[in-house]
């Protein structure tokens, strides 16, 4: 990225403002990576153990897959996912707050006894699965602004400081320069004056 400037002393004060703004902010974008690289591990971990409580669920009702056939769909439905937003480093995450659901009334006496277990077993079941889905999508969201953060700290570290540094030295010497240019020909002028000078009065 070329940073353009012009050689005088207004461009070299802003150069020098835009300089300390990003070196500035450079450690707050540092520590927030690091913070966001933290709980994108943590929300995997999360997502990852929700996914195996499920499968270690499954298997510990497997002994009744025979009697889920008698069992009706129907019975338990999911009416609505309540979600909250929470802010983890800065970002704004998914939370589960609640799960409604919809239980139909059902004859106590007339269905199997294990029905009201089912219904709970279900509840677990799509708990977990749901919870697993949130913590995912939370960790996406947080890879996602982590990477977006690296890049911001990328351009500012390894681009924009060290090109601003070299614009600011590039206008100091032209200055510089121009400073002992007009010197030089100063002395020449005074060095002219005096010896038309002499030359006169001789």
């Amino acid at each position: 990225m070329a940073i353009k400037f012009q050689y005088n002393k207004t461009s070299l004060n802003n150069l020098g403002k835009q300089l300390k703004m990003r070196q500035n902010a450079l450690p707050t974008l540092q520590s927030k990576e690091s913070a966001l690289r933290l709980e994108v591990r943590k929300a995997k971990d999360q997502s990852d153990k929700l996914v195996a409580d499920l499968q270690a669920a499954l298997q510990r009702y497997d002994y009744l897959a025979a009697l889920w056939n008698e069992f009706d769909p129907g019975l338990i439905a999911v009416t609505d996912v309540e979600l909250a937003t929470v802010k983890v480093a800065g970002v704004k995450t998914p939370a589960l707050r609640d799960i409604k659901y919809e239980i139909r009334p059902f004859n106590a006496f007339v269905k199997p006894a294990w029905f009201a277990d089912g219904v709970g077993i279900l509840k677990e079941l799509t708990r977990l699965g749901i919870e697993s889905e949130v913590c995912l999508e939370k960790s996406r969201i947080l890879e996602y602004q982590r990477k977006k953060t690296t890049q911001k700290v990328n351009l500012y570290e390894k681009v924009q400081i060290p090109g601003y540094k070299e614009a600011i030295r590039k206008i100091k010497r032209y200055m510089e320069d121009e400073e002992n240019l007009s010197k030089a020909s100063s002395k020449i002028v005074k060095g002219r004056h005096a010896a038309e000078e002499e030359e006169e009065q001789s």
